[in-house]
């Protein structure tokens, strides 16, 4: 896939990709980099082919068909490619994302469950199950906060937020790092908190701040080995049980104290509230985990955005697909301690 230019414009996205035929060819492409093989009698030899349906491709020595969107989020879909191809362009490019009712307009799709289900589904693109883990030989940063708005009216202490558990790496830079901006053209980030940057972030929904829970998570986000910073919560204490070298630290409700220790992770954690608030106007408690998925996905490309739309459209093709009835009930949000790409 690395042969493919990144669009600067909608125009030019539109000279790249300008109807199915062309979406269908570049996958496959990416299928078949050194031409088509039969996936059921292993002939490599040019397939025929359907005008009318230009995913499916059939053999010419056992007569089977070949669909391209077969175990793609795109499986089943009769929704144009064309379509999908501009979706995935528009979550890629657009920085801070989109809600669906945006989605359903820029595209000029009729139905909103149409567009909530392409959104959703290229969400779902997002996320890698063989996720490696963060840290190593970079500290990492681990805490927790609640995600939602304040219930009135139903007694002190009542509310219906949702625990959100992060992880961020610490990483350092000694000067200006020369960086890429989503044209693809060089940018300069410039140094701040003593030369301290985000690396790789974790973000999943956590049912509660038990020392199971909490560790449970840390275990399966980052490497054995790894100084892990946090507050003195008890139960991050089992930490060092478990090869983690653990660097608490007491913040005594001193937001001084905990810009010096964990600014990062409570800069992510601020701008993800922002995100949630501002683009979706708040996001239902069985949806989350695949906003957060959206969010660590354009965070850990941040530096080199060209490449999400490339990485949305790979990873997708590996991401099984999902009915409208299973995203609608939250059935399809990922498993306990999914994490994005």
């Amino acid at each position: 896939m690395g042969d493919l230019p990144f669009p600067r414009s909608l125009p030019e996205f539109q000279k790249l990709f300008p109807d199915d035929a062309h979406c269908a060819a570049y996958m496959e492409r990416v299928r078949w980099p050194n031409g088509f093989a039969c996936p059921s009698c292993g002939t490599a030899a040019e397939p025929g082919r359907i005008a009318t349906r230009p995913h499916v491709l059939r053999c010419k020595a056992c007569k089977k068909e070949a669909r391209l969107t077969a175990g793609t989020v795109m499986q089943d879909s009769h929704t144009p490619l064309l379509t999908w191809f501009w979706g995935a362009y528009l979550v890629a490019s657009l920085t801070p994302g989109m809600s669906a009712v945006q989605f359903q307009r820029q595209l000029g799709l009729g139905r909103y469950e149409t567009a909530y289900q392409i959104l959703h589904k290229l969400r779902a693109g997002m996320v890698r199950r063989d996720v490696d883990m963060i840290g190593g030989v970079h500290t990492v940063e681990l805490d927790e906060t609640w995600v939602g708005g304040k219930t009135r009216g139903e007694g002190k202490g009542t509310h219906h937020q949702t625990l959100v558990i992060g992880a961020v790496e610490v990483r350092k830079r000694q000067g200006p790092r020369p960086g890429e901006n989503v044209f693809g053209e060089q940018s300069k980030a410039i140094p701040k908190r003593g030369g301290r940057y985000a690396g790789r972030l974790r973000l999943a929904v956590v049912p509660d701040r038990t020392s199971k829970t909490l560790t449970g998570f840390a275990r399966m986000a980052i490497e054995p080995g790894t100084d892990i910073i946090t507050d003195d919560w008890a139960a991050y204490g089992k930490l060092k049980t478990f090869d983690f070298k653990h660097h608490p630290f007491a913040e005594n409700g001193d937001p001084a104290v905990a810009e010096e220790h964990l600014p990062l992770i409570h800069l992510v954690f601020s701008n993800l509230k922002a995100w949630l608030l501002g683009v979706h106007h708040g996001v239902a408690p069985q949806h989350l985990q695949a906003y957060l998925n959206e969010f660590t996905f354009r965070f850990n490309r941040r530096f080199f955005p060209f490449t999400s739309f490339r990485s949305l459209l790979g990873i997708g093709a590996d991401s099984e697909s999902a009915t409208y009835a299973e995203l609608y009930s939250g059935e399809w949000e990922h498993p306990s301690f999914a994490v994005g790409g």
